[in-house]
């Protein structure tokens, strides 16, 4: 096979004058958590970024397949984007809740209005994880109600009621954690009971709500949650009617439903702007982040009325939710996803490179199952399509072939089994060309 060729970009990165790759390395070794990774044998550099596309410190460039986790929505360093951060930082970079900003206001608005039925109430915030809290917070304050539940192969974060509404034991410290907080089986065709030959699949997963609600909590329960694409667990996606019916077995009981769209929010799916709406609900709180701010960090948690409200009862404040330059950053994130039909794009080239996967299915055994929706897909790699066992290590090796010819993708699943891709919106057809000819020759050499 000849070697793959990033597609013309007319575009000259900067010359950079930092310390060497090798000399970061040592630093972070000695001055940064351990429990910091990197991908690769040998880390890369990464010191600027310019669409889809990003440079090491040699200048040489790669095809961002992964956004930063699927972060980066617009593209990295948007002119539009960057313009209105550096106009609110010139002239006011920090002001809290307390005293009135039009930006704040005005993004709320903005973004509300991209919500359906009555989720109307924004609360700002800093990360996914600091969202999935305040959402829980909210549950139980609405509700009166104090258990919750989450599903397995699910992750929704890093702080304390992440790690317990997580469910991946990689990502949990042996430390008190999960009170109150149930896990119900993940509605999981490939290796789930019920598979993607099973039309009753949705109900059948979404009825183990029920189970762990009459057996595991006082049958009453404050929330659900869930990711409307599971991201970390390997972008599975959920058979149709799963969360309609999930969500009226939590009604019932006197929960509210959260749909967490850190990772397949606004535009991503294509199809839709929200996650959840694929599966036809409307949830009560939606939390929201990553792609929200195109890298700033910036989440939010949208909720009605009614609920929001029973936060009033006490003192609730977050110092840096709602700075000016990170609304003004989201907000310019939204106009750019509509302005440049990013949502229709994302539909597009992610039908292209489900095709191809579907091609390269057919011609590489490693591959067990392909899935997504828009530009937040995945490939499950097995070293067996019928035991299905795990190829994790081949997974790895993927990752190092594709980065050493120009294409950065990420890797997730309990295994580590599954490569994760989910580029910039902005990505094009030809980009996705390049990246179904670069895995074709990083599962070749397997």
């Amino acid at each position: 096979m000849k070697t793959p060729q990033l597609p013309p970009f007319d575009y000259a990165p900067r010359a950079y004058a930092g310390p060497s790759a090798d000399e970061v390395l040592a630093l972070r070794k000695q001055f940064i958590n351990p429990t910091v990774f990197t991908y690769y044998k040998k880390p890369i550099m990464i010191v600027e970024g310019r669409g889809q596309y990003v440079f090491d410190e040699k200048g040489r460039r790669y095809l961002d397949g992964f956004a930063g986790i699927a972060t980066v929505s617009v593209g990295h360093c948007h002119p539009d984007v960057v313009a209105a951060a550096n106009r609110q930082n010139e002239t006011l970079q920090h002001a809290t809740t307390i005293y009135l900003h039009p930006n704040i206001a005005e993004y709320a608005r903005d973004l509300a209005n991209k919500m359906p039925g009555d989720l109307k109430i924004c609360y700002f915030v800093n990360s996914g994880s600091e969202a999935n809290d305040l959402a829980i917070l909210m549950a139980r304050a609405f509700t009166g109600n104090f258990d919750v539940i989450a599903l397995r192969n699910g992750y929704h974060g890093g702080n304390a009621i992440g790690l317990a509404l997580t469910s991946h034991h990689t990502w949990k410290f042996n430390v008190p954690h999960s009170f109150g907080v149930h896990h119900a089986i993940a509605p999981y065709p490939y290796r789930g009971p019920y598979g993607y030959d099973d039309p009753e699949a949705g109900r059948k997963y979404a009825d183990d709500v029920l189970n762990v609600i009459q057996y595991a909590t006082p049958g009453r329960i404050a929330a659900f949650i869930a990711e409307s694409i599971q991201g970390v667990g390997g972008t599975v996606v959920f058979p149709d009617g799963y969360l309609e019916v999930a969500y009226q077995h939590v009604r019932a009981v006197g929960g509210v439903c959260i749909a967490d769209e850190v990772q397949p929010g606004f535009g991503r799916t294509g199809t839709h702007y929200w996650g959840f709406e694929t599966q036809g609900v409307v949830p009560d709180i939606v939390t929201m982040a990553k792609g929200i701010g195109n890298g700033v960090p910036l989440a939010a948690v949208v909720t009605k009325p009614e609920i929001a409200q029973a936060l009033a009862s006490r003192i609730h404040f977050n110092t840096f939710g709602g700075n000016p330059v990170v609304c003004a950053q989201g907000r310019a994130v939204l106009q750019v996803i509509d302005r440049e039909h990013l949502q229709e794009n994302s539909l597009h080239v992610g039908k292209q490179l489900q095709e191809g996967f579907g091609k390269l299915s057919a011609k590489h055994n490693i591959i067990g199952d392909a899935r997504g929706k828009g530009l937040m897909l995945g490939i499950e790699l097995v070293k067996d399509r019928t035991t299905k066992e795990p190829a994790k290590d081949e997974c790895a090796q993927v990752l190092e072939t594709a980065k050493d010819l120009g294409l950065l993708i990420g890797k997730g699943g309990l295994f580590g089994n599954t490569l994760r891709i989910k580029p910039p919106m902005c990505i094009t057809h030809a980009d996705a060309r390049f990246m179904l000819e670069v895995l074709d020759i990083a599962f070749s050499g397997l």
